[in-house]
């Protein structure tokens, strides 16, 4: 295979100095590092704050230096390096750099064109949080990640549960990689610089974007079995003990795990799409049995449920119990057949979602995941031979260069301030008189993306002003469950039209719009996008300067055996270990709450793809393909412990329902209220907690000891109490939130405005919303440029909305779109409800 040299890399060039500790900060480094920008890492003089071997990650390409930031020799050698970097970053409490001495705005005066980057635990603007010790299980049970997480905890009565995933800092890496280098692209345009604000309180708010919607009047049809139980039991005033075993008699037949004869279990993901179901029955041997039966496919499940001919559709989520209950009994005893491994192919190559669950251990060693470049190889001076995450996005034209990173390497401050110099300083533009505009604005963008990660990446981007244009087939393939409801979140601020672009005059319609756009953005495989003619040859024919972003469920950078296998974030999560860390055991995989977990990561990563390819576009005329995927995203999110190599210790990290915590000082407690905190302290906080009204004693009490003291010792007194007497002494505290209740306290009457100024958590109700019904929902508000303009994007119109509009730019005339509409090419809507009841 032909070698690609790291020049080639989109971000070569870029200069950056990573201040950054723990998680986020270093990510966004390390990131910025794998595309090529040349990185120097600053530790204190103690070496890092958190003692990690995933450092050995985080620090991949990286020159790595010691500087002591409380001297005032060591702030000369901290300005020596910002003064030859492009992008400085930093990740504590708001203010700690400034009191130091580094203040970002006081450097952005001096050199405007400087790009600096904030990631605190909690928003500047948060008078009650912003000085906390906002620690990552801080931060997680403050944003309510610990709280109802997930019907199936709701039912069993385990509320809250904890989670290891560091997802505050991996959504607030990602929204903070993509927002750096869009402001680096934006630089190319205008000259300035930004200064970048991303809380991870709001970062893990919009990762979990689709758990905080509140519709009002919900129709009955979208509600689940295990919904409808909760509200059962709720009105009937009967407790949440419901068994693992038996909450399996709740969950969708399509949507839920099987034994198979190996012992492994099997999830399949294939609820909602018009064609998944039937080809999963199909293929086991079961779907004419059901059909004689009486199972359904109606011809327009868009209309009410009171129009249609039965009381089930095959590819509706979710199916009537009767129904469920049935098909879910025939499906068990043929999984049992068949070994995990002979149903995955049977699935993959019959085109539809399902994937055995395999542990971490397994995922990390797997034959697909070695082979398309998602997990790497690394000769770390400190572990030796260790196996990594692969690149997390890429650009196609030069994505082997990522594949070999360097090791992390230690150097002097001297040696670091050469080797900025010798990257050379990159020729900016002379600044424009005023830069009030989107760091997106004037871009056009072609959404031909379904369910979540495609769609909401081109809805992040919309916020910076770029013109969206999203495709949906005339015909839905997705039941509107799938559709409708989640579209009230990534249709935001985009013109909807519904096309069948495999017409022939669809076809014309939509190579027009190809030919209009900046970017074009698509969830598919390979043998989707080579179909579709938006392969690398096909598509510089049709428009050579237009940048093709593609995601899907297990690609890399290099084919594997399972590149074209279909899948969601549920299956993802199955495949590489994240449900059988939080079910805890083969025997009881759970999907990780909450919907979305790794979708809104991964579309954060396809817009960092297109950030970095409209940079190299700017920068050297290259058009990239920029890439990412499902299965990239999960080695981010389980990061603290993904990785192997030789002396390893076991993988034990913390997973099951009955886990509270790491260790006796950082774990969940309940407290004399009935309410739980989240404290979150190590050894070396020891002489704070003594100083705690009712700790007092903690230091003399044994190890093994601590956590029953501590259990007793918190139920003395309320939730709020303690975390009142755990701030006063500056220890890692919160109460365990929950979503519904930040919501409730978070929101106003929508405003215009995008809520980047009012705190941690913003919402917007809209009362006229388009729907009919009152929606409240979170706004586009974690990203906080000083310079560049966040908007408050329009609420998600009805579905073929702006068919006729959009067409009609194009120049069809009225009576052409009529014969368009009439013929099935296109449509104006999917239903005459928009959400249909």
């Amino acid at each position: 295979m032909t070698s690609i040299s790291r020049s080639a890399l989109p971000l070569s060039g870029v200069r950056v100095v990573d201040f950054g500790q723990y998680i986020a900060g270093p990510a966004v480094a390390m990131i910025l590092g794998d595309l090529g920008a040349t990185v120097v890492h600053v530790d204190p003089p103690g070496g890092p704050m958190w003692d990690n071997p995933a450092n050995a990650i985080l620090n991949r390409n990286k020159l790595i230096v010691t500087i002591d930031l409380k001297t005032a020799h060591g702030l000369e050698e901290a300005r020596a390096l910002i003064a030859g970097a492009d992008v400085v970053i930093e990740n504590f409490r708001p203010g700690v750099m400034a009191r130091l001495g580094l203040d970002f705005e006081a450097l952005r005066t001096v050199r405007p064109e400087l790009i600096t980057l904030s990631i605190p635990g909690f928003g500047s603007n948060d008078q009650l949080r912003r000085d906390w010790r906002a620690f990552e299980t801080v931060i997680a049970a403050s944003s309510g990640v610990f709280t109802d997480m997930g019907l199936n905890r709701v039912l069993m009565g385990i509320n809250p549960s904890f989670s290891p995933l560091p997802l505050a800092s991996a959504y607030g890496t990602m929204l903070a990689a993509s927002a750096t280098v869009l402001a680096l692209q934006a630089r190319e345009r205008t000259g300035h610089g930004d200064h970048i604000e991303v809380p991870l309180a709001s970062a893990v708010m919009e990762g979990l974007s689709y758990n905080s919607i509140k519709i009002d009047d919900y129709p009955l049809r979208y509600q689940t079995q295990r919904e409808r139980e909760i509200e059962r039991r709720q009105r009937e005033g009967l407790p949440m003990d419901m068994s693992y075993e038996d909450l399996q008699q709740f969950l969708d037949p399509f949507y839920r795990s099987y034994l198979c004869s190996d012992g492994r279990m099997f999830y399949v993901v294939c609820p909602s799409h018009r064609n998944h179901a039937k080809r999963c029955l199909q293929a086991l041997g079961l779907y004419d049995e059901l059909a004689a039966e009486g199972l359904r496919e109606e011809e327009d499940t868009y209309l009410p449920v009171s129009q249609w001919s039965s009381d089930v559709s095959l590819g509706v989520y979710p199916l009537p119990k009767h129904w469920a209950d049935k098909i879910a009994a025939r499906m068990k005893e043929v999984f049992l057949t068949k070994t995990a491994a002979e149903w995955e192919r049977i699935f993959g190559e019959g085109l539809f979602p399902g994937a055995p669950q395999r542990w971490l251990k397994e995922w990390i060693s797997d034959d697909h995941a070695n082979a398309a470049g998602l997990m790497i190889e690394v000769d770390d001076p400190v572990y030796g031979r260790m196996t990594q995450p692969g690149p997390l996005t890429w650009l196609q034209e030069s994505a082997e260069a990522m594949l070999t990173p360097q090791p992390r390497r230690w150097g002097s401050v001297d040696e670091a301030v050469e080797l900025l110099s010798r990257t050379g300083s990159l020729k900016i533009p002379a600044a424009t008189s005023s830069n009030s505009g989107g760091w997106l604005d004037g871009v056009k963008v072609l959404d031909l993306c379904n369910v979540i990660a495609g769609p909401h990446s081109v809805a992040y981007l919309a916020r910076f002003g770029a013109e969206v244009i999203k495709i949906d087939p005339a015909k839905p393939l997705y039941d509107c469950w799938n559709t409708v409801i989640f579209g009230m979140s990534h249709m935001c601020g985009k013109q909807s039209v519904l096309l069948n672009i495999g017409s022939p005059d669809g076809r014309v319609v939509f190579e027009h719009l190809v030919k209009s756009v900046d970017v074009v953005v698509w969830n598919a495989t390979d043998r989707q996008v080579k179909w579709m003619g938006l392969d690398a040859e096909s598509l510089e024919a049709l428009n050579p300067n237009a940048i093709f972003c593609q995601l899907d469920c297990f690609g890399g950078v290099r084919k594997g055996p399972r590149t074209d296998y279909l899948g969601y974030d549920d299956l993802v999560q199955s495949a590489t270990g994240i449900m059988l860390r939080f079910g805890g055991s083969m025997q009881t995989p759970e999907e990780h709450a909450h919907v979305g977990t790794i979708d809104v990561m991964c579309g954060f990563g396809a817009a960092l793809g297109v950030a970095a390819a409209l940079y190299q576009k700017s920068k050297t005329g290259i058009v990239g393909r920029p890439r990412t995927s499902l299965s990239a995203l999960t080695g981010l999110a389980q990061i603290p412990f993904c990785y192997e190599y030789e002396g390893r210790g076991p993988f034990d990290e913390p997973s099951g329902r009955d886990i509270k915590g790491y260790d006796a000082l950082s774990r969940l407690y309940e407290t004399g209220s009935g309410d739980y905190i989240l404290l979150c302290a190590t050894e070396a906080d020891l002489p704070r907690l003594v100083t705690v009204e009712g700790l007092e004693r903690l230091a003399s009490v044994a190890v093994p000891d601590r956590e029953g003291w501590l259990a007793r010792a918190f139920m003395s007194a309320p939730a709020e109490t303690w975390q009142h007497r755990l701030l006063q002494a500056d220890v890692g505290v919160s109460l365990c939130e929950n979503i519904e209740t930040i919501r409730a306290r978070s929101a106003r009457v929508s405003d215009g405005t995008p809520g980047t100024d009012r705190g941690s958590y913003s919402f917007s109700i809209f009362p006229d919303h388009p729907s009919g019904h009152t929606v409240t929902q979170l706004d586009p508000f974690a990203i906080r440029p000083a310079v560049g303009k966040v908007i408050a994007v329009t609420p998600a119109e009805k579905y073929g909305a702006s068919t006729r509009s959009v067409l009609k730019a194009l120049n069809y005339t009225d009576a052409e779109i009529d014969r368009m509409i009439a013929s099935g090419t296109a449509s104006e809507t999917w239903s005459a409800e928009y959400l249909p009841s």
